[in-house]
């Protein structure tokens, strides 16, 4: 009875402390980033004053939301250590080499805002609209809609110079940042393959679900939950089973948070949310939401889908008579029952992974939490 006793307990407080050590990695991540960024502030300060704004905007980017990324390696390398792969590595160290893909997810944020013509993000100024208004506050010359985008591309390039180097001094060893160097240069083509694909079917290129799907893959999917993990493992030094345990995890997980994102684009609560739940469908996004509406739509349905969808001038009541459709045509409920299977995937591969018990319990709440946010 107490054994029994005991593994009840076990099981209970199992979910507190693994969601104890994510805010614990959440707040390392977050001083690692800091730490990095004041050195960068004073280099460019250096080089004229003038770059400040620059310097602050990457900052601002880079230290909010929710370090899901860095959170996913950092576990995949604590799961790989138990089989005695990289222990070598101080923990201080891998934390700042994850921390790097922060401002790889910085740089797509910024350019991706850019691609949308985004007015909000994170419940502030998109970077290209920030410096398009700084622009008309110092009345300088020319076009200030150029200026601001003009601007928002460099600052996406530099938060990408920086995750470079941020992983390259990060302090792991010369040969764990050889095996992490083969999934980083993956990861980031990847991630600039997905946004061409995204502006591809925007323009009618990549039509369907399946279009959909592929956009999401390797957009978003792939960058936010497999390849932080194979990172994680590769500094590690896993061997072949726990890196395919990685694809396992991370493909069906990367797919089902990208679409909560794209259904909380839709449906979300904006002051939870930080941007307008009109943006996505005054942007045109078109997400897996809008592919499977079309495809039951009536013909009224595709009218209003043709005459609403990407429309800048139409209004909030008409917004909602596109959520409206989305329900009615059942997309929704299909959209959220894809989310509810390939993360339910996701968990089972999280169990049957050769990994350490910490490190099952804290990726699984991380599953859990990537999929049912409000933001």
């Amino acid at each position: 009875m107490i054994a029994g006793a005991q593994q009840r307990e076990s099981t209970r407080s199992a979910p507190v402390l693994a969601a104890a050590e994510l805010d614990r990695l959440r707040a390392a991540v977050a001083e690692a980033l800091t730490d990095f960024l004041e050195q960068q502030r004073a280099t460019l300060a250096g080089m004229d004053p003038r770059l400040a704004p620059v310097a602050d905007e990457v900052c601002a980017i880079a230290e909010g939301g929710k370090k899901l990324r860095p959170s996913f390696a950092y576990w995949g390398w604590r799961g790989a250590r138990h089989a005695g792969a990289g222990v070598g590595e101080e923990d201080a160290a891998v934390l700042r080499a994850v921390a790097a893909l922060e401002f790889v997810h910085a740089s797509a944020l910024v350019h991706d805002d850019v691609m949308d013509a985004a007015g909000t993000r994170r419940g502030r100024r998109t970077t290209h609209i920030g410096f398009a208004d700084r622009h008309a506050a110092q009345d300088l010359s020319g076009d200030r809609e150029l200026f601001g985008v003009g601007a928002a591309i460099l600052v996406g390039d530099l938060a990408l110079v920086w995750s470079d180097e941020m992983l390259r001094c990060s302090g792991i060893s010369e040969a764990a940042l050889g095996r992490a160097r083969a999934v980083w240069d993956t990861m980031r083509t990847e991630v600039t393959a997905g946004q061409y694909l995204d502006l591809l079917r925007a323009a009618g290129g990549l039509p369907g679900a399946d279009g959909a799907l592929t956009v999401a893959r390797y957009k978003s999917a792939g960058y936010t939950v497999q390849r932080p993990l194979q990172l994680g493992v590769a500094i590690a030094g896993a061997g072949p089973a726990v890196i395919e345990s990685c694809t396992a995890i991370g493909l069906p997980l990367g797919e089902a948070f990208q679409l909560r994102d794209d259904v909380l684009g839709v449906f979300g609560d904006p002051s939870v949310t930080g941007k307008s739940a009109d943006d996505d469908l005054r942007e045109g996004k078109q997400t897996l939401l809008i592919a499977l509406a079309e495809e039951v739509a009536d013909d009224t349905g595709r009218r209003l889908l043709g005459n609403l969808l990407g429309n800048p001038d139409a209004g909030t009541d008409e917004f909602d008579a596109l959520r409206a459709l989305l329900v009615s045509t059942g997309a929704l409920d299909r959209v959220e029952e894809r989310i509810t299977r390939r993360t339910a995937e996701a968990r089972a591969a999280i169990t049957d992974a050769p990994i350490a018990d910490d490190a099952r319990a804290a990726l699984d709440a991380l599953a859990v939490a990537a999929t049912t946010r409000t933001a």
